[in-house]
């Protein structure tokens, strides 16, 4: 096929905004087949591949692009397949425009909107027919993997293929680790999770699910008692932070963990469940991350008006442009320059307003981020009955507090060796959120990845 010349790329369908923030079902609806050949043919399929040097896994985008061109979307799988074991999720959540699509020679070289790398790796993934993947023959040696979120499915998934005998122990009901309980339905259906986790199952990953290293069993005797020669920890950030301000133990202070897990694992916006989610009538979210975006559309989901309190302008935002987008599509009111400094409560002590003050930016620091200071006599109350705060994590100390030698610096996260990611005990790996603190999706799956690497590199040698 001829190469399509537009400089715009081909639009994602998606449901009404006015439908939308009314359920919890996927916001983006997909390319069909003429839609993905046709972005594909975008693609100038250049000799150096600025766009590979842009992905955290390294797929090898030309390639699976050139197959999508040709309607040979099962060989186009195969390819993402070599770097990547999750493309339906990555296709979805990966901040693409970041990474990928940002190096696109079509994006930089003649003015044009950058190739759909996401939109047609989600295609391909979501319409791909394998079921049946190549993996080594069984070695026998068994490795047991800590977490079930994106750097433990990937680091799975990588030694399975490699003939490993992976076990992985995750803490909760359900795999999928972030992927389940903190991204909601509306951005990445949990069926597509499932079929994820399912295609790892195909490779002979075994999961053990509510099971609590460190609990449950030491990591120690993982190793010592039951014979595993390596083990990966990707057991995630999942501990909250606060503002440490006057009135967060109030009733109706969440942290977006809580709020998200709620929704999300617990299916909380349904009253059919055993524990629904109390129908608040306003609610505010603090922070500016994706994280915030996700629990201030998920709070408009519930009937509820909608605040996202951001004590920066909207360009300092880390969230995705196409999330900020989406939720300014949904009616979400954004309060940017503010910042919260007590919350109020009632007689019953329930939150019944947010005491804020007005900000304005500051000069750059050495990281290039402007700082901000507070506005002299700018405070105001803003009406709410339900406040969520979405300030970051770190990781939670259970394992790290019952495992001994197993170093950690002062952020709570694991130390590792940055070439390899082993941590300070032998034939232990780790990645993720649980080493750099939270981050995307993509870069817990390089880090599993990589770790993946070099315990195999490693177990060979002995």
């Amino acid at each position: 096929m001829s190469l399509n010349p537009s400089k715009v790329k081909n639009k994602m369908p998606m449901q009404d905004a006015s439908i939308r923030s009314t359920n919890f079902d996927e916001v983006n609806l997909g390319y069909s087949l003429n839609m993905a050949i046709d972005e594909a043919n975008r693609c100038l399929n250049c000799k150096n591949a600025p766009c590979v040097k842009g992905c955290p896994v390294n797929i090898n985008i030309p390639k699976f692009i050139g197959f999508v061109k040709e309607n040979n979307i099962n060989e186009a799988y195969k390819v993402i397949l070599e770097s990547s074991y999750l493309p339906s999720i990555c296709g979805r959540v990966c901040p693409q425009e970041n990474q990928c699509e940002k190096m696109c020679t079509r994006g930089i070289a003649i003015n044009a909107e950058p190739v759909g790398i996401g939109y047609l790796e989600r295609y391909v993934a979501d319409n791909a027919t394998l079921n049946s993947f190549d993996k080594k023959e069984n070695n026998g040696i068994k490795i047991a993997v800590i977490g079930s979120g994106p750097a433990g499915l990937s680091c799975a998934g990588s030694l399975a293929k490699l003939g490993y005998d992976v076990t992985i122990f995750e803490s909760l009901h359900l795999a999928g680790g972030v992927l389940t309980y903190g991204i909601p339905e509306f951005r990445l259906p949990k069926e597509i999770v499932k079929k994820e986790i399912e295609k790892l199952k195909i490779l002979g990953v075994k999961i053990v699910t509510d099971f609590i290293v460190g609990k449950t069993i030491s990591l120690e005797n993982l190793q010592k008692k039951w014979g595993f020669a390596g083990i990966f920890i990707g057991t995630g950030a999942g501990l909250p932070k606060f503002m440490g301000i006057k009135g967060e133990n109030y009733n109706g202070v969440f942290s977006a963990n809580e709020f998200l897990t709620r929704i999300n694992l617990m299916k909380g916006f349904d009253d059919k469940f055993d524990t629904p989610f109390k129908h608040y009538k306003k609610i505010a979210v603090v922070g500016g991350g994706n994280v915030a975006m996700d629990a201030v559309r998920c709070a408009k989901r519930l009937g509820a008006e909608a605040y996202l309190i951001y004590r920066r302008t909207e360009n300092e935002m880390p969230a995705r442009k196409e999330e900020v987008l989406h939720a300014k599509e949904e009616d979400i009111i954004f309060k940017f320059l503010t910042n919260p400094v007590e919350i109020i409560g009632d007689e019953n002590f329930n939150v019944k307003s947010i005491k804020c003050v007005e900000m304005e930016l500051g000069e750059e620091d050495q990281s290039g981020r402007r700082s901000v200071k507070e506005k002299e006599n700018s405070e105001f109350l803003l009406d709410v009955d339900c406040v969520i705060m979405a300030l970051g994590t770190s990781p939670n100390p259970l394992l790290s507090k019952s495992t001994k030698d197993l170093e950690i610096n002062k952020r709570g996260c694991i130390v590792v060796n940055e070439e390899t990611n082993e941590t300070s005990i032998k034939n232990v790996y780790a990645g993720g959120d649980a080493v750099s603190g939270a981050a995307t999706v993509i870069l817990a799956m390089e880090s599993g990845k990589k770790a993946a690497y070099y315990l195999d590199k490693a177990l060979s040698e002995k």
